[in-house]
C-alpha cells in the first residue's frame, strides 16, 4: 500500500546550516548555546530568588536589539540504576538498599540557554513564514561583521554577569555536545527524537496541524501567549505548601508547577524577544492615537487607549524597554491513554499558577520547530505578548533536582520528591564551600520523627568508609547496629558496653597501650580530676591547676619507670596520698592549704578509690 501523504526530506527543511563555535541557521541567525546549572530545589530563600531574578535582568540588558533569549528546561522520566551490586566488598545493608531502590522512577532535569541574534524582519514574522514553508534569503544585517562581533562581546558579558552571581552558572556547549560524536547523538539529535539517551536513533516526524508525532510519541502543547492567559500579578517565588508552616516557608520558583512538580516527560520553553525599544514605543503611540480616534465608536477602544498609555507610562517612568515574551509546555507520551492524563496534568499545573491553560492545536508543529536549539528566529510573532523583562523573568524556572556530591565521602539520602537515592556529603563539602566552619551536627525533631534512625544510617555509612566512631547511647538505639558490625568483623569492631547493676559502665583514663602520654592526654586527665573535685560554681586557682598537672606528670614518670604498677585511678590516688603529699611537705617553697588543699582533694575523690561508692568507674581492667 502506498503512502499518499505529503512527505518532505528533513535535510531540505532543516533550518540550521553549521556549528562553528555558535549555531548558524540558514537564515544567518547566530546562536550561542549554554548549559545552565541552577540551584537545587528547596535550598533557595526568598531573598536568593530575588537575587537570581536580578542577575537575569542585568544580564539580559546587555544584549543588543533583535536578540532572543530562549531558555529550555528538559524534564524526562528515568529510573534509578543500582550500582556495584556484584561488588564483593559491598556490605549486606548497602546491597539491600541498592536492590530496594533499583528501577525507582524519578524526573531528571537538564536546562539549556540559547542566545540568538536575528533581524527585525525575522523577529516580526508570523507562522506562515516559518522555515518549514518558506525559502531563504540572507538578511543584509547578518553580513555586518561589527554587529556580529558586538553580539558575541555582549554574550561574553552576559556569561560573566551570570557566573559572578554565585547562585547559578552557565557553561558554553561544545560542538560535540550539540552535534554528538561517533555513535553518540548530541543535543540536536535529542530534540529531534525527544530522547535523553545519547544512542537513540532519529525517527520520522509527522507535523500535522492537530497531530504532531515523533516516531511513536504523541505531542501536546500548552501555551502562555497572551496577557489574557496570565495572572493579575506574578512574583519570583512561591511557598511550597506541603513543606511550609505558618512560621516557616519553603520556597520554590513561581513556575515550579510546570517544572519539577510536573511528573511527566515535558519541555518548558521560555522566550524573551528584545526589539528596538524606541521603535516599539512609537508603534504603541501610533496605536493609542488610532484608538483615541475610534473611541466614539466603541468603549473598548477607549479602554485600550488607556491601557496603552499606562503601559508606556511604566516604560518611561521606570526606564525599561518593552519586550515580547512567550512560554509553553511541550509534553509527550507513546501511550494514547496516558496522553489524556498528561494533558489534564499540564492544564492543572498551569492553573495552579493562576494562569489560563490554553491547549494549542493549531501552531504545535511551528512552535516545536522553533524550539529547536538555534532556531528561535523561526518563532511566530503572533504567539507572543508585550511585557517588560522583570515580570517575564518571574516565569523562568529557578531550580533543578538534587545532584550527587562530588566528594567521595558522604551518605546516601533520598530526593524529597521522588525518593531517588542521592550521595550527599554533609561533613567536608559544607566546610570547603564556607557554609560551615566545623563538622558538628545538631539533629532536632519530636519523638518518633526518626532521629535515631537517621543516626544509625549515618553512623553505619561513616563506619564503612573508614571513620572511627564513638557513641554514647542512652536508649540502646545503636545496640543492633553494633551487634551487626561485631558479628561481621568477628569481634574486632562493634564493641558495645551497656550499663547493668552487675556490670556497670567503667573505663580507665590512665591506660595507654604504649605508655605514651602527650600534652593533650595530660591536659584531659587534669581536666577530669578537676571536674570530679570542684563543682561548677567553685573557683579554680592557677596553683591548683599547676599542681594537678605536676602530679599527673610525676605519676606518669613513675608508672613508665616501673611497668609493674597498673595504670589506674587507684594507683594514682595512692601516689597522691603518699608520695606526692610527702613531696609537698618537703618543699622549700611551701604550698599553703588555701592555694592547694590536697586533703580536700583526696577526701572528695575517695568515692572513686578502692572501696568507694564509685570505685569501679575509673578503674576498668577490660
Amino acid at each position: 500500500m502506498r503512502n499518499t501523504a505529503k512527505v518532505r526530506n528533513l535535510e531540505r527543511l532543516f533550518p540550521l546550516l553549521a556549528v562553528e563555535r555558535c549555531i548558524i541557521s540558514k537564515e544567518a541567525d547566530l546562536t550561542v548555546a549554554f548549559r545552565v546549572e541552577l540551584p537545587e530545589l528547596f535550598t533557595i530563600t526568598e531573598e536568593e530568588y530575588e537575587q537570581i531574578h536580578s542577575t537575569w535582568n542585568k544580564a539580559i540588558k546587555v544584549l543588543p536589539v533583535y536578540s532572543i533569549v530562549h531558555k529550555q528546561d528538559w524534564y524526562t522520566t528515568e529510573t534509578y540504576r543500582a550500582e556495584h551490586l556484584g561488588d564483593a566488598q559491598m556490605s549486606f545493608l548497602d546491597r539491600s538498599s541498592e536492590r530496594h531502590f533499583n528501577e525507582r522512577p524519578y524526573l531528571n532535569h537538564d536546562c539549556y540557554l540559547y542566545l540568538t541574534k536575528t533581524t527585525r524582519q525575522r523577529m516580526a514574522q508570523k507562522s506562515d513564514f516559518s522555515s518549514l514553508v518558506q525559502g531563504r534569503l540572507v538578511p543584509k544585517e547578518m553580513t555586518d561583521k561589527e554587529g556580529i562581533n558586538a553580539f558575541l562581546d555582549a554574550v561574553d558579558q552576559f556569561e560573566r554577569i551570570v557566573n559572578d552571581s554565585g547562585l547559578f552558572s552557565i557553561v558554553r556547549l561544545t560542538e560535540e555536545e550539540l552535534l554528538g560524536k561517533d555513535n553518540e547523538g548530541g543535543l540536536l539529535d535529542r530534540y529531534l527524537s525527544l530522547e535523553r539517551d545519547k544512542s537513540a536513533s532519529l525517527e520520522d516526524l509527522s507535523l500535522r496541524a492537530k497531530d504532531v508525532r515523533i516516531g511513536d510519541k504523541m505531542l501536546c502543547l500548552h501555551t502562555l501567549s497572551s496577557t489574557e492567559d496570565l495572572p493579575t500579578s506574578v512574583s519570583t517565588d512561591r511557598a511550597f505548601e506541603k513543606l511550609s508552616t505558618d512560621k516557616s516557608s519553603c520556597r520554590l520558583s513561581f513556575s515550579s508547577p510546570v517544572g519539577l512538580l510536573l511528573s511527566c516527560n515535558h519541555i518548558y520553553n521560555q522566550y524573551l524577544f528584545i526589539p528596538d525599544g524606541e521603535e516599539a514605543k512609537k508603534r504603541f503611540e501610533s496605536t493609542a492615537r488610532n484608538m483615541h480616534s475610534l473611541a466614539r465608536y466603541s468603549r473598548a477602544n477607549a479602554i485600550n487607549e488607556e491601557w496603552i498609555h499606562e503601559y508606556l507610562n511604566v516604560a518611561v517612568t521606570m526606564g525599561i524597554s518593552p519586550i515580547r515574551a512567550h512560554f509553553n509546555v511541550l509534553a509527550w507520551s507513546d501511550n494514547e491513554r496516558e496522553m489524556t492524563d498528561i494533558k489534564n496534568m499540564v492544564g492543572s499545573a498551569i492553573s495552579s499558577m493562576d494562569c489560563t491553560p490554553r491547549h494549542n492545536t493549531v501552531d504545535t508543529a511551528t512552535l516545536y520547530w522553533a524550539g529547536m536549539p538555534g532556531n528561535a528566529g523561526d518563532f511566530p510573532s503572533e504567539e507572543s505578548y508585550w511585557t517588560f523583562i522583570p515580570p517575564a523573568l518571574c516565569l523562568f524556572s529557578g531550580e533543578t533536582n538534587y545532584k550527587d556530591s562530588l566528594s567521595p565521602f558522604g551518605i546516601k539520602m533520598c530526593d524529597r520528591l521522588s525518593g531517588k537515592p542521592i550521595h550527599v556529603d554533609i561533613s567536608d563539602l559544607p566546610m570547603k564551600k564556607g557554609i560551615t566552619t566545623n563538622r558538628n551536627k545538631f539533629i532536632l525533631g519530636p519523638s518518633g520523627s526518626g532521629k535515631s534512625f537517621f543516626c544509625n544510617h549515618m553512623v553505619r555509612q561513616y563506619y564503612e568508609q573508614g571513620t572511627h566512631i564513638l557513641l554514647i547511647d542512652t536508649g540502646n538505639s545503636y545496640e543492633g547496629l553494633c551487634q551487626f558490625i561485631h558479628a561481621k568483623t568477628k569481634g574486632e569492631d562493634g564493641i558495645y558496653y551497656t550499663y547493668t547493676e552487675e556490670n556497670p559502665i567503667a573505663f580507665n583514663p590512665f591506660y595507654t597501650d604504649d605508655y605514651v602520654f602527650d600534652i593533650e592526654k595530660k591536659e584531659s586527665l587534669a581536666t577530669l580530676i578537676l571536674t570530679l573535685w570542684k563543682s561548677g560554681d567553685e573557683k579554680v586557682t592557677k596553683t591548683e591547676v599547676s599542681e594537678l598537672f605536676a602530679s599527673i606528670g610525676a605519676y606518669i614518670n613513675k608508672i613508665t619507670a616501673d611497668r609493674s604498677i597498673v595504670p589506674s585511678f587507684n594507683t594514682y590516688y595512692e601516689f597522691m596520698l603518699d608520695e606526692y603529699r610527702q613531696e609537698l611537705l618537703s618543699r622549700e617553697i611551701k604550698v599553703t592549704r588555701e592555694d592547694f588543699n590536697i586533703d580536700n582533694l583526696l577526701t572528695t575523690l575517695k568515692h572513686y578509690y578502692r572501696g568507694g561508692e564509685y570505685d569501679y568507674l575509673l578503674n576498668s581492667t577490660d
